[in-house]
């Protein structure tokens, strides 16, 4: 049986292109002992993979060249020597890009229990997205009802789903996004009060406006000068959860930028980064309190979907030129 998988075959600087990616086509060899072997439905793209295949210091082992790319990817088990799993199974986890996938039972994430809902979700609203706006909002953003949460890539995988999150528990919530067709889906879809384009002219007034008593809570996907526009425009005792860095095109050289600690002194605020790695042990309770969201159309989400292991290669470098609307995926089964 032949197997096609996608290696990094060279290193990028800054975010990587097609070039830096090839589709190679193996045979698939006899399943060892203790492994599993799943047939891949999606592929995730992630902005965070750009920071996976850097090769300066990330919060991850970076990404060898010559390997497969790693990502998470949802699937069925079709081969098992491994007693904890079962042929039949649906299963998310570390299974990179490439149609299947021959991995030790601790590549897998969590079991996917929620049949009643499309499988791509588990990458997406109900996987690693959505666990990290919960958590990250909840734990770091600590919001309170009333306040106002402002999120930056409001209308991506993770803002889109941290917005509405925060209307949930009762928040005001302003978006900002790029374009107008973003900012309408962030009205329009996500539910958001109000939706800034960072593309626009005056986004620091746009921001003041917008936030009149100050920005309670600050979700930061983007560092750069989205955020460079919020930090004068935080809350006394406003909190700022650090998920992305996604406008920085390079840390060599070191970028800079304003001067943080005066606005943090003054207002009293505090900056916090968030890895959801962090919390493995929150994800499974996470999952059953944003699938009952979803269930109960408090939740919404819009998938960007291309189709076949050939849209790889290109498919991060596309996250960063904005073409997506909503989660990014890679299909290569219906």
């Amino acid at each position: 049986m032949k197997v096609r998988r996608v290696l990094l075959v060279s290193r990028p600087r800054g975010v990587a292109q097609a070039e830096n990616f090839a589709i190679e086509e193996t045979e698939l060899s006899p399943l060892a002992g203790g492994q599993i072997r799943v047939r891949n439905a999606f592929l995730s793209v992630e902005p965070a993979m750009r920071g996976w295949i850097a090769d300066r210091g990330n919060y991850s082992v970076p990404v060898e060249t010559g390997s497969v790319m790693r990502s998470l990817a949802v699937g069925e088990v079709v081969e098992s020597n491994a007693a904890e799993f079962r042929p039949g199974e649906v299963v998310m986890g570390w299974f990179g890009w490439q149609d299947y996938a021959d991995v030790a039972p601790s590549a897998v994430v969590r079991r996917v229990k929620e049949v009643d809902l499309p499988v791509s979700l588990a990458l997406g609203v109900l996987g690693i997205n959505g666990v990290t706006a919960l958590i990250g909002l909840e734990t770091i953003g600590d919001p309170k009802p009333g306040e106002t949460v402002l999120v930056s890539t409001a209308a991506g995988a993770v803002g889109s789903a941290v917005g509405q999150i925060a209307k949930i528990l009762g928040c005001r919530t302003v978006g900002v996004a790029g374009g107008a067709d973003k900012t309408r889906l962030c009205r329009e879809v996500f539910g958001y009060d109000v939706a800034i384009d960072y593309r626009a002219a005056g986004l620091s007034e746009a921001i003041a406006a917008a936030c009149p008593g100050g920005a309670n809570v600050y979700f930061d996907n983007t560092s750069g000068a989205i955020s460079d526009a919020v930090w004068p425009r935080l809350a006394v005792g406003g909190r700022v959860v650090i998920c992305g860095t996604a406008s920085i095109p390079s840390w060599d050289p070191w970028p800079t930028g304003p001067r943080l600690e005066r606005h943090l002194l003054v207002k009293r605020a505090r900056a916090q980064g968030f890895v959801v790695f962090d919390y493995a042990d929150r994800w499974e309770t996470s999952v059953a309190r944003l699938a009952g969201w979803v269930r109960a159309g408090k939740l919404r989400y819009v998938e960007d979907i291309l189709d076949g292991i050939e849209a790889c290669p290109d498919a991060l470098a596309g996250l960063y030129r904005g073409e997506n609307r909503g989660k990014r995926l890679i299909r290569l089964r219906r």
